[in-house]
């Protein structure tokens, strides 16, 4: 009798189990189907926006966030590779360093607004003249371009591939620009101009001397002026149906 109320006990728990576990199924079934409408539209909401309801594939969009990169790069390049790109474009022309500007305000007083305003200018030329190196580097970096990050630049912000573009490029730009922009400022006659601009402030009773490294100063705002333009192509294909220029860009940016 002992050893059957054991067995009784034993298989009494064994059904207890089944049914507790069944119930337990159950429930977690409803409650997922009470679930599956939210969990549905959180799905949904992870689907990129140009891909519903919409015959894009993947593809399709990588090339048309490439394409736009592309002609917004050509564009940008194009404006300011030629003379006056920089320096008659109030967006991007290349005033003098904030630590000059004291200098130049204290010249001008003294009559020296001719050599200031060829300092600014020629600053400019030597920008201008190194746009075109740009391409390169701009091309290997949309060559990179993961499914990811054209993901995230479709639906970013109206200049997530500008930013896309800037954090992938800005150190090599910098580096590869450096000894054009150089080799530019000596051409148009920028360094003799600053030269003689610093150099003549400088002899000035009681003012503090100053010698902004100009080289790299000039690398950086060509390159800013660059991302501006590249920016403001990237936007306006975006908001303007005129500048989808191809069929597979309107058909990415409708």
């Amino acid at each position: 009798m002992k050893y059957l109320k054991i067995h009784f006990n034993i298989k009494t728990m064994k059904r207890f189990k089944i049914i507790l576990a069944t119930g337990l199924f159950i429930n977690t079934s409803l409650s997922l189907n009470a679930q599956l409408p939210k969990i549905n539209k959180e799905l949904s909401s992870k689907v990129p926006a140009s891909l519903k309801n919409s015959n894009l594939t993947e593809e399709e969009v990588a090339k048309g966030i490439k394409e736009a990169l592309n002609n917004g790069i050509e564009k940008g390049v194009n404006l300011l590779s030629v003379k006056d790109g920089y320096l008659k474009d109030l967006t991007v022309k290349i005033p003098l360093p904030n630590e000059a500007k004291q200098a130049e305000e204290r010249l001008r007083k003294i009559g020296q607004s001719q050599l200031i305003d060829n300092t600014i200018e020629s600053i400019n030329r030597a920008a201008e003249g190194a746009a075109n190196s740009s391409k390169e580097l701009f091309v290997n970096a949309i060559k990179e371009l993961t499914l990811q990050d054209v993901m995230t630049i479709l639906n970013g912000e109206q200049n997530a591939a500008t930013t896309y573009l800037s954090n992938h490029t800005r150190e090599q730009l910098f580096l590869k620009f450096k000894p054009i922009i150089e080799a530019s400022l000596n051409n148009v006659g920028a360094t003799k101009y600053w030269e003689t601009m610093i150099t003549t402030y400088n002899k000035i009773p009681l003012v503090q001397k100053i010698n902004p490294d100009l080289v790299d100063y000039a690398t950086n705002k060509a390159i800013d002026g660059l991302f501006i333009k590249i920016e403001r192509e990237e936007i306006d294909i975006r908001k303007n149906p005129e500048a989808r220029t191809t069929d597979l860009l309107k058909k990415v940016f409708k």
